[in-house]
C-alpha cells in the first residue's frame, strides 16, 4: 500500500472515530441535559448545560446555515487537497492529525446543522462566562492552535512548499 493511500485511510478512520465521538456526546447532552438545569461539575468554574446554537462560534451569524455549509465544504476540500499533496513521512504526521481534527470539527457541527438546523452545545466555563461549546468546537480550536505552532515552530518554510499552488 502506498504511503499516500495509507495516510488517507488513517485520516478517514480518525475522522470516523472523532466525528462519532462528537455526535455521541451531543446525543448524551440531548438525553441528559435538555430541559434540565445545568449540571455543575466544578462549582463556579465548569458546568454541563444544554444549548442550541443556530450561529457560528460564540453564536455569531445566527441563522446563516448555507454560509456555514459552504465554509465546511471549503475546509474539507482544502484539507483533502493538502493531504493529497503532503509529502510522505512521519515528519508530516502532526500536520495530518491537525487536518483530521479540523475536518472532524467542521463535519461534526455540519451534521447537526443539516439534521436539525442548529448545533448542540453543552460545555460551559462559568468562571469566565465563556460561550457554551461542544467537542467539535474543541477539535477546531485545538487543531488551529496546533497548526499555528507547527507552522511557526516546527516546519521550515521549504518543508511547506507543497502548499503552493504552482508547485508539486
Amino acid at each position: 500500500m502506498s504511503p499516500r493511500l495509507r495516510r488517507i485511510l488513517f485520516f478517514l478512520a480518525g475522522l470516523f472515530v472523532s466525528v462519532g465521538f462528537d455526535q455521541y456526546t451531543k446525543r448524551l447532552a440531548v438525553r441528559y441535559l435538555m430541559g434540565r438545569p445545568a449540571l455543575t461539575l466544578w462549582d463556579g468554574v465548569f458546568e454541563l448545560v444544554y444549548s442550541e446554537n443556530r450561529g457560528a462560534a460564540f453564536g455569531i451569524l445566527q441563522g446563516k446555515q448555507a454560509f456555514f455549509f459552504v465554509i465546511a465544504l471549503v475546509v474539507v476540500a482544502a484539507a483533502g487537497w493538502i493531504l493529497w499533496r503532503m509529502p510522505p513521512g512521519r515528519r508530516y504526521a502532526p500536520f495530518a492529525c491537525c487536518l483530521f481534527l479540523l475536518v472532524s470539527g467542521a463535519a461534526g457541527n455540519m451534521i447537526d446543522r443539516l439534521a436539525q438546523g442548529y448545533v448542540v452545545d453543552f460545555f460551559y466555563v462559568s468562571l469566565i462566562d465563556f460561550p457554551v461549546f461542544n467537542v467539535a468546537d474543541c477539535y477546531v480550536v485545538i487543531s488551529t492552535a496546533l497548526l499555528f505552532l507547527l507552522f511557526f515552530a516546527y516546519y521550515k518554510e521549504e518543508e511547506l512548499e507543497f502548499l503552493s499552488f504552482g508547485k508539486k
